[in-house]
């Protein structure tokens, strides 16, 4: 794929899963907003898109030959590739990121009691809807592709959907609350190694609903 003006993040990410990378250093995103053009994203984000294009070319190259092409692997493949790579590992991540959340709200919450208030109401709202979200899929979504039935699954993975773009307008709201995870001076390692979770969260859940909604329910739609 010609990496243009006009082509969208969704299609860069799932050609190019290298992409990615590059997004979340830029705080794009490219799963709930897949379908918008690189031109309209970098405007947003106040990117040239020239330098974004030379980027982007610049890490494909660097990468040309190991990525995975999800999109034409077995779906199976691919739901086992999402359990093991994002469900897992978000089951130990949150309730970790929860602890550094309270404590930096308890110790610092003063020093900025709005930011830091909503953050807490933000996160605890995120881990909530992941721990509801989660199994619907692995009971009920993904059994069904892997039997083959995922033409009879356009309601669940609507619901799906819906929910990852609740989630999507939680992690932008985290986003702004921590100012694009720039770290403060004299904020203490705690506080560091809190932003540093939350960006890397937003990072692995973008790549995770990109997956699902951009390839995985895509392709189950035509089983």
């Amino acid at each position: 794929m010609n990496i243009t003006a006009d082509t969208t993040v969704g299609a860069l990410a799932t050609t190019h899963p290298i992409a990615t990378r590059v997004f979340a250093r830029h705080g794009i995103d490219f799963c709930c907003g897949g379908g918008r053009s690189l031109a309209d994203v970098c405007g947003e984000r106040h990117l040239d898109v020239t330098e974004m294009m030379d980027e982007l070319s610049r890490e494909v190259a660097g990468r040309k030959g190991e990525e995975v092409d999800w999109s034409g692997r077995p779906l199976p493949e691919l739901i086992d590739h999402i359990l093991v790579t994002y469900h897992d590992p978000l089951r130990e991540e949150l309730p970790r990121i929860e602890q550094m959340v309270r404590k930096v709200h308890s110790v610092h919450g003063d020093k900025d009691r709005a930011c830091f208030d909503g953050l807490l109401r933000t996160f605890l709202a995120i881990k909530g809807d992941i721990e509801q979200h989660l199994p619907k899929e692995e009971e009920v979504l993904f059994p069904m592709i892997k039997a083959g039935q995922g033409a009879m699954a356009t309601g669940p993975m609507h619901v799906m959907e819906m929910e990852h773009e609740t989630l999507g307008g939680m992690l932008r709201e985290v986003r702004s609350l921590t100012g694009d995870f720039a770290v403060p001076e004299g904020a203490c390692n705690t506080w560091r190694a809190l932003w540093a979770a939350l960006e890397d969260l937003e990072t692995k859940l973008h790549e995770h609903i990109h997956l699902e909604n951009n390839v995985l329910h895509a392709r189950a739609r035509e089983q």
